[in-house]
């Protein structure tokens, strides 16, 4: 297995020990108690002893994730295990003044856990830190799994081989090694050996197997116990994409494992939750930002001809179609220009996107950067036509040519922001664009719309892919 960088753990454990002791110690020191250096050192073991037991430090989780919720949720436990020390131990303090001193801990680790996941992801952008997979499985599911892996990069494993089941050819490319006969061998122990081979001379860290109709049930529970017992690791396959790992639970059944996946998020007080925060900010938005909204309209009108926003049928959640607001950024009579501009556009599928579209007004360029022309799209979200986090609203003429996959990212109301805004905008290909649109149907919580909604504003501020 590809080594991380040495400097992750020790980086992480002083950062969580200084972020929560110094300030606590500093704290206590500022209330005249006598001890406020033990009571420090307590707040910073406290602080680590939890990412410890949440398994924060542990190899293959260090540099993984970037995400606030999960420290967020570690910090929440911290400040109950310090509410039961402060209580065992008798002292009076304000509760507002411990709060304040632990929130530089959060604070910090966040900034570390950023800081050691940017460079760890740029590190395996050069092939480096990286866990190198044996596929075994029939030749189809090989270059389907092989393919998958290499598309991403958000992920540390890396391909290096495979050992097709059966006959068949393999067109991914990737280096094959023996091949496993289609039927279970006489010998049981036979697969494993030829697995266990193949994983040493290609250097692979552990087998990723694929099941399929030559390789499961007591063939794959042997090959289990030879892999295991040569001390390698097993990673299987169940060919589910874009499902959360919160929606999964295993489970058992006479001996048999089971995987069950949870339905996705449609009822309970989730989707009420959502609902409240959409129109609450929807409204507190346009109250706050009507200056803005002042100014911006005003920069259409004087910059060009026409009105000041711009009306467009879209389809919304169940197919239903609504209209669209968005301040104008075109010249007027632009939809008619459409079809002359067909040859020159830059996206692939059913959506129309160009760099440089003649028709985007000067002033439009600039709302277009910076996301201010979405803004009306707050009415539409008071009405509950949209949402505040979604898919992005299509064309009726883009859903005329959708496929039933595609047809699913109308399960839910489209948003003014989602996974497509803040992983790349128009310059996602429309096969990624559908497929973070489906993840987000599929595995949406409102924890997750928080989220999004948080690294929106850096997306905006960035500006990359916005035109």
């Amino acid at each position: 297995m590809g080594r991380k960088s040495r400097w992750y753990l020790p980086a992480s454990l002083i950062t969580d020990l200084a972020g929560a002791g110094v300030p606590v110690t500093l704290m206590l020191s500022a209330a005249r108690q006598p001890w406020a250096l033990p009571g420090g050192i307590v707040a910073g073991l406290a602080w680590a002893g939890v990412q410890l037991c949440r398994s924060r430090y542990a190899g293959r989780a260090i540099g993984e994730s970037r995400g606030t919720l999960p420290v967020l949720h570690d910090w929440f436990i911290l400040l109950g295990v310090l509410a039961v020390a402060h209580a065992a131990a008798g002292v009076r303090l304000a509760a507002l003044l411990c709060l304040v001193a632990l929130l530089p801990c959060l604070v910090l680790t966040l900034v570390c856990r950023k800081a050691v996941h940017r460079h760890l992801s740029a590190v395996r952008r050069r092939a480096q830190a990286v866990i190198k997979v044996l596929v075994v499985g029939e030749p189809a599911a090989v270059d389907a799994v092989t393919e998958h892996l290499a598309a991403r990069t958000d992920h540390p494993y890396v391909a290096v081989g495979a050992v097709p089941v059966g006959s068949g050819p393999v067109a991914s490319g990737i280096r094959i090694g023996e091949r496993l006969p289609g039927a279970a061998p006489e010998a049981p122990a036979a697969d494993a050996d030829l697995v266990v081979g193949e994983v040493h001379r290609l250097g692979a860290d552990l087998a990723l197997v694929v099941p399929g109709p030559g390789l499961a049930g007591e063939r794959l529970r042997r090959l289990s116990w030879g892999l295991h017992d040569a001390g390698l690791e097993l990673f299987v396959a169940p060919g589910l994409v874009e499902v959360s790992v919160k929606r999964l639970e295993t489970g058992s059944a006479g001996g048999m494992s089971l995987l069950r996946v949870a339905p996705p998020v449609r009822e309970g007080i989730q989707p009420l939750l959502k609902g409240a925060l959409d129109r609450s900010t929807a409204l507190l938005g346009l109250l706050v930002l009507a200056p803005v909204l002042l100014v911006v309209a005003a920069a259409v009108k004087v910059s060009s001809t026409g009105p000041v926003l711009y009306r467009h049928e879209r389809i919304g959640r169940a197919g239903q179609p609504f209209v669209m607001w968005k301040f104008r950024t075109m010249r007027v009579g632009a939809d008619r220009q459409k079809a002359a501009l067909t040859q020159e556009n830059e996206h692939d599928g059913p959506m129309f996107k160009m760099r440089r579209d003649p028709r985007v007004t000067r002033v439009g360029h600039w709302l277009r950067r910076t996301s201010l022309d979405e803004l009306p799209q707050l009415v539409n979200v008071l009405k509950g036509d949209m949402s505040l986090v979604g898919p992005r609203p299509p064309l009726a003429e883009e859903v005329a040519h959708y496929t039933p996959v595609e047809w699913r990212r109308l399960s839910v109301r489209p948003g003014m922001t989602g996974l497509w805004q803040i992983s790349g905008r128009s310059d996602l290909s429309w096969d990624e664009t559908v497929r973070l649109d489906l993840a987000y149907v599929d595995n949406w919580s409102f924890t997750s719309d928080v989220d999004v909604m948080a690294r929106t504003f850096r997306a905006v501020l960035d500006g990359r892919g916005a035109y």
